[in-house]
């Protein structure tokens, strides 16, 4: 499907690695003006933006920290933009035992996930285009329930719930908000959040192969497009809702 973002100026948070990275290429690839990509590492968002190109404005940023996003909406301010797409992307994974979880790794996990994903779109609202496109990345456990991950699970329920408000709540500019909910994807998440070593990453992707009508792990441009789908003209007529991209995995 061609879509096209000529001269429009995006954000992506979350953006130095995986679904995010991708997102932000595949955005500047259809045309994007600017995209904002935003990210907690220095280092590793400087690279990420060194490979995408000079229409990449790194910002530092935790979409957790308030005062961060209202920096990266003075810098929007400040170069004399309007955001055209918002892809709230940035979120975190990590496991959590019920009966021993404690109050620091759920908040931890609530403040990105959902206090985050917000004040991301509350901050910014005032430097949106009316008539623009918010997405918002989800997961299918919201729905599915997976184990070991009950504040994940329920921190991506409340991301569903969201955008079903926002699109309510921004109808009368003209902003389309959608739930974008990934299935089993290949990121950094996997070592860096959930602590899975090679060995069970090899033993997950054996599991999808019978448990997954794909018979496999996504590649972050398979999401990645959906979002770009989600925030395109292709999807005019579709707001408030969750697309699923998981290759049928929590489907059937």
């Amino acid at each position: 499907m061609d879509m096209h973002f000529d001269g429009k100026v995006v954000v992506v948070t979350g953006g130095s690695t995986g679904i995010g990275y991708s997102a932000a290429r595949l955005f500047l690839e259809a045309g994007a003006a600017t995209v904002y990509v935003t990210g907690r590492n220095g280092a590793k968002l400087s690279q990420a933006v060194s490979a995408l190109g000079d229409k990449a404005v790194p910002v530092v940023a935790d979409s957790a920290q308030i005062e961060d996003l209202e920096h990266l909406r003075a810098r929007i301010e400040a170069d004399g933009r309007k955001i055209d797409v918002l892809f709230a992307n940035a979120g975190i994974a990590e496991n959590n035992d019920i009966g021993t979880t404690d109050e620091a790794l759920f908040d931890r996990i609530f403040d990105v996930n959902v206090k985050g994903v917000f004040y991301t779109v509350q901050v910014l609202l005032p430097v949106m285009r009316d008539g623009g496109n918010i997405v918002l990345t989800g997961s299918i456990v919201g729905n599915k329930g997976m184990e070991r991950l009950s504040a994940y699970n329920a921190s991506k329920a409340a991301v569903r719930s969201f955008a079903r408000s926002f699109a309510n709540d921004l109808k009368g500019r003209g902003i389309r908000v959608n739930t974008l909910s990934p299935g089993v994807t290949r990121t950094p998440i996997m070592e860096n959040g959930l602590k899975m070593d090679e060995e069970r990453i090899a033993g997950f992707e054996a599991y999808l192969k019978s448990a997954s009508p794909i018979g496999r792990m996504a590649h972050p441009d398979e999401i990645a497009e959906a979002a770009l789908f989600l925030a395109s003209s292709k999807a005019s007529y579709i707001n408030g809702v969750e697309l699923s991209v998981d290759g049928g995995f929590a489907q059937i």
